[in-house]
């Protein structure tokens, strides 16, 4: 192929004064020839392995173990390397060594009689391995990611053959050396770490890191540490986001759910959001009351409480729940544009017989104690209710922890990615039945497909950053909670959502949430070439990530739909999803051979893989193969580098004629 790099005078006279700026940079031929050879070469590379995974839902240990093993990647390159070279046991030590280097280190010096060969032995195998993982990157790449005490030696082990007899014995002296100085261990750590790190060069993370599971703190510490992530807020994201910002209905919503699954460790002690002042007026005001309704669900979680702690879950639980219904109806109540009149529940019940009011039917409530509801004004917060949600809202905005995170998730997150022909989004793009994009109207105007997901991710970033008192920030932080129930929120999309039944009233047909025509329509090839074109996604390459709605394996459900242009990825990370999907979660891998979903089961603990080598079980299925490997000039990141190149070849011929000035010579 002769590419054409010709360069006319008045392209270079039309940039100028951007050329004279990247001068700055690159101040002489040398440099900007240097920088061009850099580049044209890293576009021939292989692109860098994407992982995609959604819905995590507090499910910290399965998460790490996950992002450490590579959604197995780590064991496969193991198999390749050492084949039958090593046996099954040792092969499995190497793995556990690579995911838990420091609780590993641990027991094998206290069994290993012979810990100086242990190490040259082991040293020597990671070197194998770290050779393989970086080999699709540049040095340069390489070198960034090393630990600074150890990047000479690093880059001296990774970029010498131990085969060649003329290195072998310099190899082996640096090898030695690290075991006589005592830096074995350290040694190990790090590269253990780049391992971990060079597996993975993006991850995908499509919503739902909150909610359900014991640990959506620590998943947060470990992505806010992360070398390269982002994440398409989900629904139960956007719920922890208004909580942070100030919307008192979503924190009412967000300690719900946490007493629901009966976790309160990221409440209290992620982000040391006391729930004593509930507990105490819960006590109080619902002591004769079973709460037969509010039983926390330790069944599905794992968690177990004693008779006193379970009594006291359940009588917070109902308390925190009324209390959101009172705070839901005050925003329904102020913002009518929402179209929620339908769901100010507490007006539907007649609290002296003890009945909901449904569609003109009656149906009996399972539980009718209601001592703090006034049913001439239900919404109505009584002194200690107001007590309660003040202190609440005081722990959420003034949390050090919790506004670090948010920070985090505005930096890296917003409502959609398009990436290399993939457009991620969490839940839905609300559609009529026809296809067509439903018109969703937001302060008086009409937003659809892409320019409604643009206006949204606008509101979110309002309610959190914009100054507190201003009109806009108040509709922007109702409409956070709007967007966590709302039929038309992308993050939802369903004509209610029925809380108050599921709780109250016995008969399952008024549990029913209709989901929007999306859904439905997803399935369908056409219908995901207009969404992917209308996101300017266009040729016949591109896909749809979603999740949001588990696939229910156990019923013949599958992940990919519309014939290979749409993915469901949400396979049950969190443990209250499994006995419904039969497995424990995907992950999507988009690697430069091509795209492979990888199934897992049930992780116990990072326990028993450190101490037994219990390692995910997973089962790979290539669901695109690539005849022709991509490289890093088929991906965003390579159009993003032609462009570059083209601006230092104008710089070039700026130098060459005179009209940009050669420094430093």
């Amino acid at each position: 192929m002769t590419i054409n790099h010709s360069i006319s005078q008045e392209s270079i006279l039309n940039d100028l004064r951007y050329l004279q700026l990247l001068s700055r940079s690159f101040p002489t031929i040398a440099d900007a020839s240097r920088e061009i050879i850099n580049l044209e070469a890293i576009l021939n590379l292989p692109k860098g392995t994407e992982h995609f995974l959604t819905d995590i839902h507090g499910e910290y240990e399965a998460f790490r173990h996950v992002l450490k093993n590579g959604s197995g990647s780590v064991k496969r390159k193991v198999n390749e390397i050492f084949g039958n070279t090593l046996r099954e046991a040792e092969k499995k030590e190497l793995c556990t060594l690579i995911y838990y280097p420091k609780d590993k280190l641990r027991l094998v010096k206290a069994r290993e009689k012979d810990l100086e060969d242990w190490y040259l032995i082991t040293l020597n195998q990671l070197v194998k391995v770290c050779q393989n993982v970086s080999s699709k990157y540049t040095r340069s790449k390489v070198r960034k990611s090393l630990p600074q005490e150890f990047s000479y030696i690093i880059q001296e082990l990774l970029h010498e053959s131990s085969m060649d007899p003329n290195k072998h014995a310099y190899i082996q002296v640096i090898i030695s050396t690290i075991i006589s100085t005592r830096r074995a261990d350290d040694f190990i750590i790090a590269m253990c770490n780049l391992i971990q790190r060079l597996t993975i060069e993006t991850l995908h993370i499509v919503g739902d890191i909150f909610d359900r599971g014991p640990g959506a703190h620590i998943i947060m510490d470990t992505l806010c540490d992360y070398h390269n992530f982002d994440v398409q807020w989900g629904n139960h994201d956007i719920l922890w986001m208004g909580a942070a910002a100030g919307n008192r209905s979503c924190m009412a919503n967000v300690i719900r759910l946490s007493l629901r699954y009966g976790n309160m460790a990221t409440l209290e002690e992620g982000y040391n959001i006391n729930l004593l002042p509930l507990a105490t007026f819960a006590m109080e005001t619902y002591s004769d009351d079973p709460c037969t309704q509010f039983a926390p669900k330790g069944n599905v979680t794992g968690n177990a409480f004693n008779d006193k702690t379970f009594r006291m879950i359940s009588q917070m639980h109902k308390a925190i729940t009324v209390l959101q219904f009172k705070l839901e109806g005050a925003i329904m109540s102020r913002r009518p544009e929402f179209d929620m009149a339908d769901r100010r529940v507490l007006e539907y019940v007649d609290y002296e017989r003890g009945i909901y009011f449904w569609e003109g039917q009656e149906y009996p409530l399972r539980d009718h104690l209601f001592p703090t509801i006034d049913p001439a004004d239900p919404y109505r917060l009584t002194e200690e209710e107001e007590e309660v949600i003040r202190k609440i809202h005081h722990l959420f905005v003034t949390s050090e922890k919790l506004k670090k995170h948010m920070r985090c998730l505005y930096t890296y997150g917003s409502m959609y990615l398009v990436c290399n022909e993939n457009l991620l989004y969490h839940a839905s793009i609300p559609l009529n039945e026809d296809g067509s994009f439903k018109r969703v109207t937001i302060l008086g105007r009409e937003f659809w497909g892409k320019n409604l997901l643009d206006r949204i991710d606008q509101l979110v970033r309002t309610a959190y950053f914009a100054e507190e008192g201003t009109e806009k920030k108040e509709l922007a932080r109702d409409f956070m909670w709007y967007l966590w129930c709302g039929k038309d929120a992308p993050t939802y999309d369903k004509d209610k959502m029925t809380t108050f039944e599921r709780y109250f009233v016995g008969d399952k047909d008024l549990y029913k949430e209709e989901k929007g025509a999306y859904y439905t329509l997803r399935n369908q090839e056409e219908v995901c070439m207009r969404i992917l074109k209308e996101f300017g996604v266009e040729g016949g390459d591109g896909h749809i990530i979603n999740g949001h709605v588990p696939v229910r394996t156990l019923k013949g459900e599958a992940p990919m739909r519309a014939n290979g242009k749409l993915f469901v990825i949400d396979g049950g990370f969190s443990k209250a999803y499994q006995p419904e999907t039969g497995i424990a979660g995907y992950t999507l891998v988009y690697h430069s051979h091509g795209l492979e979903l990888v199934q897992h089961e049930p992780f116990e603990s990072a326990q028993k893989a450190i101490e037994e080598g219990q390692d995910i079980k997973s089962t790979n299925f290539v669901l695109e193969f690539n005849s022709q490997r991509r490289m890093v000039r088929d991906t965003d990141k390579g159009r993003t580098l032609r462009t570059y190149i083209e601006n230092l070849r104008m710089l070039l011929e700026a130098y060459r004629m005179g009209l940009v000035q050669e420094k430093g010579r």
